[in-house]
């Protein structure tokens, strides 16, 4: 009889920005060089999770990879984003998370390509987008005079990443939110945030280095493949704190195309 031979995940190493342990940033996403955000790098191993997709999953980790075909045309055409694809991820966030009801907010469509506007650039640097008091400045005015019903049930922030085209640069890493502790965040505001440069101020964190953090990554992610990670739990005994960034893979061919994806956020609202 022949043994079936299993193939290790791939794995490769290369540096990751990670704030300097302390230290509060404040980030200007549309005008980069007037940010405060003291950084330092520091080598990790990424995993390819693709082949692990079946093991993780948002109870254990924080996030999972989910396929996913989307009915969207043009990414980059904000009314067709809001038609079409605020109706998809707002089904996954209730079908992920058993939640009776859900919202979605901050769409930005992004691109590595030179010639994008700042506000559109990955971002380089371990973050959880938004903690709680963010969260209620965003969803409150979309829930409208059934707010304070909904924001007494369980409360989860998730993002919602997914390739516009295969990527094949600057992929998005995930930090395993099981391996982030509290000592790991620190205050971060964030000036003109979610593509909108008069915005106003949006609070989240950033991650100091920890050894114990396990971060992942998918390679060549595909258009029909999604990232679904939690940024905040009201149930603080659940995984939440999924930190991520853009990062450079040592692997990336010189002639890759830009990279082009779409987030969106979700608040989901859970009778438990």
């Amino acid at each position: 009889m022949t043994v079936p031979t299993t193939t290790a995940p791939r794995q490769i190493r290369t540096g990751i920005r990670y704030v300097v342990k302390g230290e509060r940033s404040i980030f200007y996403p549309a005008e980069r060089d007037k940010s405060y955000w003291p950084g330092e790098d520091h080598q990790v191993t990424l995993t390819d999770m693709r082949p692990l997709q079946q093991q993780m999953s948002i109870a254990r980790n924080g996030f999972a990879l989910v396929n996913h075909t989307t009915a969207v045309r043009n990414f980059f055409d904000p009314a067709e984003v809001e038609r079409v694809f605020f109706p998809e991820v707002i089904a996954e966030a209730k079908r992920l998370n058993g939640a009776a009801h859900a919202v979605a907010f901050g769409p930005v469509p992004r691109s590595d390509d030179p010639n994008s506007k700042q506000g559109r650039l990955p971002a380089f640097g371990a973050h959880v987008d938004y903690g709680r008091r963010t969260i209620e400045d965003m969803a409150r005015p979309l829930l409208g005079d059934q707010a304070d019903y909904w924001f007494g049930k369980r409360v989860v922030l998730m993002n919602f990443w997914r390739p516009i085209t295969t990527v094949y640069r600057t992929p998005l890493a995930l930090c395993d939110a099981s391996t982030v502790s509290p000592d790991d965040l620190h205050d971060s505001e964030v000036r003109g945030g979610l593509d909108d440069s008069g915005r106003a101020s949006l609070y989240g964190f950033n991650l100091s280095y920890n050894p114990a953090h396990r971060w992942y990554f998918v390679h060549q992610m595909r258009p029909d493949e999604m990232f679904a990670f939690k940024l905040y739990d009201s149930d603080a005994n659940r995984p939440q704190w999924t930190g991520h960034t853009a990062f450079n893979d040592p692997d990336t061919p010189a002639d890759a195309p830009p990279r082009q994806s779409m987030e969106v956020r979700t608040v989901a609202f859970i009778d438990s």
